[in-house]
């Protein structure tokens, strides 16, 4: 590999560049409205993603080549996995404040982990089993103030509903990481990206008939953005990958809580609460350790590698 190819500090900036996409994209979604049903935020989200993503492969001569895949009905499976995702979560980000959204939707990666062992059969040992269960512990102290809201006001709190959907939405996007999984050992990753966002497109578009409303011109600008800022964000995701090791980079996705806390604060008047800081330093904590432990796995499977005689 090239130096060219390899260069950690690019894929940093890259993965930060795209950290900062999402978040602005999710800011426009929380903007818009919460009148807006989450069937049509997730169309716009995806139908117009696929502006960015489609020109980026044709200037790159991949386009033609996207198209091609033997596995449609992967594809398929993991677009559905992914637009139930994206429904629940967009719903959350709209009853919830922005920095409590994500935070919560921290729980995905751990949850990956899970998944991993028991669908993939990946080998997860005590170290990083415990740090899932700490960082699980973590997401708890996040929304048990939501959820006694339940006691309270029953099932009709939005906050109370906004953190169990954004929850589901991460135990739905670690599925959707298992299927990406699967799919990699046969599909390319532009073929993977540009499926997506057309399956995506298609199963939001099918919700049409269940109560889509009429938006103003700000909340159709809005997200038409936040589609543009998912198909940049995803490319730039992409390519970050293609300058550093997952491991590298993967940290630098704890970023969007600092820009969440920010912009929530200043364009939504959210304050986060100690309890929702608590639990977000466990969360990121058990996170990080993960990277960590994976990342000296690595290493450890690189030095035996090297240290292997010609016997084996």
């Amino acid at each position: 590999m090239n130096a060219d190819i390899h260069s950690p500090m690019r894929g940093i900036l890259l993965k930060i560049l795209s950290v900062v996409v999402f978040v602005c994209m999710s800011t426009c979604i929380k903007a818009a409205g919460n009148d807006i049903a989450t069937g049509q935020i997730t169309f716009y989200r995806s139908a117009f993603a696929m502006v960015p993503i489609i020109g980026f492969l044709a200037a790159r001569g991949q386009l033609r080549d996207a198209f091609r895949t033997t596995n449609i009905s992967g594809h398929l499976a993991r677009g559905f996995v992914g637009i139930l995702s994206m429904s629940f979560g967009f719903y959350g980000l709209v009853h919830l404040p922005l920095p409590e959204a994500i935070a919560i939707g921290y729980a995905m990666p751990l949850l990956a982990v899970v998944f991993a062992a028991f669908f993939l059969g990946e080998v997860v040992r005590l170290y990083r089993w415990s740090a899932v269960v700490i960082g699980l512990i973590g997401v708890m102290i996040i929304i048990w103030p939501r959820l006694t809201l339940l006691d309270q006001g029953g099932f009709g709190s939005s906050e109370a509903l906004g953190a169990i959907a954004v929850l589901l939405s991460a135990t739905l996007g670690a599925t959707a990481m298992v299927l990406v999984r699967k799919l990699v050992q046969t599909e390319r990753t532009h073929t993977i990206v540009l499926y997506f966002s057309l399956s995506a497109s298609l199963f939001s578009l099918a919700t049409l008939p269940f109560g889509w409303s009429a938006m103003s011109w700000t909340s159709f600008l809005l997200l038409v953005i936040a589609g543009f800022c998912g198909g940049i964000a995803q490319i730039l995701l992409t390519e970050s990958y293609r300058h550093a090791d997952m491991s590298t980079i993967a940290p630098f996705e704890y970023t969007s809580i600092v820009l969440g806390i920010v912009i929530g604060y200043f364009l939504f008047g959210d304050v986060p609460t100690g309890t929702m800081l608590l639990g977000t330093a466990v969360v990121v904590g058990a996170g990080i350790f993960i990277i960590f432990r994976e990342h000296r796995l690595g290493l450890e499977r690189k030095g035996a590698r090297k240290h292997v005689t010609p016997q084996g």
